[in-house]
């Protein structure tokens, strides 16, 4: 882990010496779905702030990606508010500042194929977003493309969660305690309906506790989060990685099962052993984009 460099600016906080970063490889990537284009970087919540996320190159141009070695930084506009040194390190922590990627990188490219991999796509990263958030947008996504996901996250948020200027935060379990499974259908989710609901009841009554998770080895923690109806192995798995930095966690949807199948006949190669999950997004969007 390295220590997250950065400046506090008004209503910014400038994060420097960032390097292999990509905006729309991250955001777009299918990890996380209520950040959009806005500005010349992104927009969404982080910490339930607003903020307006840029990249600037060595001229301090605003650029969709930087790569590794140049003296780039990384802008976060808190819209509303004014940021502390405590949610500038959180939100750096979210913003995955805090990892090494290069040295990760460095590790997995000694196998050749996954050289492959992150050299078509070497800005992504995994996102360390809020747990509860993370858990109810993975039940969603079940069966479900991105396009569709994003419009009922954003459906539940408009009706049930906090207005922040001109959108509204994702709601809290607690503002997510009075829905129905009758109301979940009648918002469109479907077979997820029931899903949802006891998500959110078993959240809400510490069933589902998110300290413990974060206390549990992979495989525990696995089979904790699989106690809800309708979260199985793939779920779970999203949830641990993006959520609970578990880079063990390696979700397995039909890309990830043919590009293994196809690249990696032979099982995980070790040179990405630990950090299985992290991999995952570079094999992801590889396959999407070449197989």
């Amino acid at each position: 882990m390295n220590n997250i460099q950065f400046v506090l600016n008004t209503d910014k906080i400038i994060y420097t010496s960032v390097g292999d970063y990509n905006l729309a490889d991250t955001f777009e990537c299918g990890q996380a779905f209520r950040f959009d284009p806005y500005n010349g970087g992104y927009r969404g919540f982080i910490e339930k702030q607003l903020c307006h996320i840029t990249l600037q190159n060595e001229n301090g141009q605003n650029v969709p990606a930087v790569k590794d070695g140049e003296n780039a930084t990384l802008t976060v506009q808190l819209m509303h508010t004014l940021p502390t040194e405590s949610e500038a390190i959180k939100i750096g922590q979210f913003l995955s500042l805090d990892t090494d990627y290069t040295a990760l990188k460095k590790q997995f490219a000694e196998n050749e194929i996954m050289a492959k991999a992150i050299e078509f796509a070497p800005g992504i990263r995994v996102l360390n977003q809020d747990f509860f958030e993370t858990l109810i947008t993975f039940i969603i996504s079940q069966n479900n493309n991105i396009p569709r996901i994003k419009q009922l996250c954003d459906r539940i948020s408009e009706k049930y969660g906090t207005k922040v200027g001109d959108t509204c935060a994702f709601p809290t379990a607690e503002q997510m305690r009075c829905i129905t499974e009758q109301d979940y259908k009648d918002m469109k989710f479907g077979f997820r309906a029931k899903y949802l609901a006891d998500a959110v009841a078993k959240v809400l009554n510490g069933e589902v506790d998110e300290a413990v998770v974060k206390s549990l080895s992979y495989e525990d923690a696995q089979e904790y989060l699989m106690q809800i109806k309708g979260v199985g192995p793939k779920v779970a798995d999203c949830v641990l990685l993006f959520s609970c930095r578990q880079y063990r966690s390696f979700p397995k949807d039909v890309w990830i099962k043919k590009a293994m199948a196809q690249l990696f006949p032979d099982g995980i190669p070790k040179e990405i052993e630990g950090y299985e999950g992290i991999a995952q997004q570079y094999i992801f969007h590889y396959a999407r984009h070449t197989l």
